[in-house]
């Protein structure tokens, strides 16, 4: 059995899209008024609604914004003119650093130091924004507490932790992917245009790029990428904060703004833009907005049931660049 998804192309049934009789707000049936099927990634956070010749995509939200978007067909056009990279996984090696802090944060909501989250819950506690991660983990562990509670405490781990980095010379664990230096150095030398693009807020992205920066001795981030888009600053009491939470990945809007805005490539040129990702949010983020979509194994995407949005899927960065150059 194949799964033929316009502008996306035809998968087996093993491709990690689970087929649905309807989508999830109720608006679409399979085999009903020209809808040909409905499908989910396995994580559940996007689904395919398809036609004859299109597709549309609804990205979910556990905080009551969703939004439909039109799967573009993507055609690589010319030569590379720009390449948008994800932050963790993908540039550096921090994961594992950030599914601590929320391990830490519910800790702190259950008032028990003992909490471990479990392995099945990885692919929902990274790759999207802190607020969906949260809300993921009071769900399921603590329903009688708030996201403001939760947010309360996650900012009060993570402003600890990036003190020390920023001012302390921390490592804080942050280190780069193999073969990322090698990569970026080689793009620079061709003149391709580099962004780099996260969900993470600036106050925590930040210090990750700089702290693999220095490992690196590539400098100042800021002066070496064309453009950095995170999810902004955080809404607080007393500080005013910027958008950021509700339209991050797996929505197309920090990609866009990076190409467009950021890098100068117009949404007609978007055939000559490439994005790297290793979870499964990033990469539909990347081909919903329209680019090359490079998915990258290490991360969660095979989990999530994502690889379906990726045009090629490599292990290092040496494969991609024989792939793309």
């Amino acid at each position: 059995m194949k799964f033929n998804i316009p502008n996306l192309g035809a998968f087996s049934d093993d491709c990690g899209l689970i087929e649905k009789e309807k989508s999830s707000d109720g608006l679409f049936s399979a085999a009903k008024n020209g809808v040909n099927g409905v499908f989910s990634t396995g994580d559940e956070k996007v689904e395919l609604i398809t036609f004859d010749e299109k597709t549309l995509a609804f990205v979910k939200s556990s905080q009551g914004y969703s939004a439909y978007y039109p799967v573009l067909a993507v055609e690589r056009t010319g030569a590379v003119k720009a390449v948008l990279m994800d932050l963790d996984g993908t540039t550096v090696k921090s994961e594992s650093f950030w599914i601590n802090i929320i391990q830490m944060t519910v800790r702190s909501l259950l008032g028990n130091a003992k909490f471990s989250l479990e392995d099945k819950d990885i692919p929902f506690v990274s790759g999207h924004s802190v607020s969906e991660h949260l809300q993921y983990c009071i769900d399921k562990y603590c329903e009688t507490k708030t996201l403001y509670q939760a947010r309360e405490f996650y900012f009060q781990h993570t402003h600890s932790e990036m003190h020390d980095i920023l001012y302390e010379g921390k490592q804080g664990g942050f280190l780069p992917t193999e073969g990322v230096r090698e990569w970026l150095l080689m793009l620079k030398k061709r003149g391709i245009k580099i962004g780099l693009v996260t969900s993470g807020l600036y106050e925590k992205a930040y210090p990750e790029i700089l702290s693999a920066f220095r490992t690196m001795k590539l400098g100042e981030p800021e002066a070496f990428y064309d453009a950095i888009i995170t999810a902004g600053d955080p809404l607080g009491r007393g500080k005013a904060g910027t958008l950021g939470e509700l339209e991050a990945k797996p929505h197309p809007w920090l990609y866009a703004e990076a190409a467009t805005v950021g890098l100068n490539v117009s949404f007609k040129d978007r055939g000559s833009v490439i994005g790297i990702e290793d979870s499964g949010a990033g990469v539909c983020a990347v081909r919903l907005a329209g680019y090359t979509t490079v998915g990258m194994s290490d991360g969660n995407i095979l989990q999530s049931g994502t690889k379906p949005f990726c045009d090629l899927f490599c292990n290092t960065f040496a494969q991609l660049e024989k792939e793309i150059f």
